[in-house]
């Protein structure tokens, strides 16, 4: 890597400790340097608070330095008033000379303004440093924007014989080593989904247990609203959301709310624009086999990672995993697990 490379590499990491905390806005590292040397780094912690470039400006003491100093950001700085200022207003006032930018923001309150106003002033700037990895950091921000949508990522383990488990019988097929990585996904999201039959046989508590940081809001799909006093996603910490028909019956419980949407071929979309209205813009959909097929038939999913154990099941009722006609980004062998990484091609 180049110089320039590392040091955005590093805004990455910085804006990755703020994974599924600062929705709806953007997860954002930044790294001040002088003479080649990291002397300041900050990220966006939390909405409404500072954003990674002031974060950064403030964690040096002496500021004079700034005006002989680079500023490195993993997206381009805001230029419109919010909850906090302009932090390219800030980038000028410190008089900072060159500012070098990962990707741009598709905002339309910002998508290359900052760049503009920066370089009308004469400071020199360099986009596109690792626009890739850059655009997949703020991956539910862009969908949100982009697509009206949240972000989606299917996830679900299958046998060796490609099933993903029985009918009305719940079977483990992950490994312990998986089960806890599944748990900081979740911890990185803002919302999961399962459906009723997972909802039914699996009694999932949908929560972070395994691994750092917050859980996700929990969807479950339940078209009457009949929700069982022991279901256990209701008695984890955070918000429950059941989602049920126009005539269902009403689920009174403590921080539990309910959507009541059409169950037809409109469902899907409609819950992705109420995640959206909520400001939740990542989605994790963790089945069971009905839910994730209807998601991918109606392409709605970004990417899938998908667990493949060495077990086999040819048990009666054995139920098929679903089929991605997707890319393959990588792969990655857990224990007796085989992790695939897949992307949308035509998302």
């Amino acid at each position: 890597m180049t110089h320039h490379q590392l040091c955005i590499q590093r805004c990455f990491d910085l804006a990755n400790l703020a994974a599924g905390k600062v929705t709806p806005n953007p997860r954002v590292g930044a790294v001040i340097t002088y003479k080649k040397k990291i002397i300041g780094e900050g990220f966006h912690q939390y909405p409404g608070g500072p954003h990674a470039e002031i974060n950064a400006i403030n964690s040096l003491k002496n500021k004079d330095v700034l005006s002989k100093c680079s500023i490195y950001i993993s997206l381009e700085p805001c230029n419109n008033f919010g909850k906090t200022p302009p932090c390219v207003d800030s980038i000028l006032k410190y008089k900072i000379p060159k500012v070098f930018i990962s990707t741009i923001d598709t905002n339309p309150s910002t998508m290359g303004k900052s760049i503009e106003k920066l370089k009308a002033a004469g400071v020199a700037v360099e986009v596109n440093i690792l626009k890739n990895k850059g655009r997949k950091i703020t991956q539910g921000f862009f969908s949100s924007i982009e697509k009206n949508r949240p972000y989606i990522i299917l996830k679900f383990a299958q046998s060796a014989n490609k099933k993903i488990g029985v009918a009305n019988k719940q079977i483990w097929i992950s490994n312990p080593l998986t089960k806890r990585l599944t748990h900081k996904w979740r911890s990185e999201v803002n919302a999961i989904i399962v459906g009723s039959n997972t909802l039914k046989i699996d009694n999932p508590q949908l929560n972070n247990r395994l691994y750092y940081g917050k859980s996700p809001v929990k969807l479950l799909l339940k078209r009457d609203g009949q929700i069982p006093q022991h279901t256990a996603a209701l008695k984890t910490a955070g918000k429950t959301i059941v989602i049920s028909e126009l005539n269902a019956a009403k689920v009174n419980y403590p921080n539990t709310s309910q959507w009541f949407l059409p169950f037809d071929n409109t469902l899907l979309n409609s819950i992705l624009q109420n995640l959206k209205k909520e400001g939740l813009n990542s989605l994790l959909v963790e089945g069971g086999v009905t839910l994730l097929n209807s998601f991918i038939q109606q392409n709605l999913w970004d990417e899938a990672r998908i667990f493949t154990s060495t077990k086999v099941i040819n048990q009666p009722k054995s139920l098929a995993a679903p089929i991605l006609d997707g890319k393959l980004i990588t792969t990655h062998q857990i224990g007796d697990n085989n992790l695939s990484l897949i992307e949308n091609p035509n998302k």
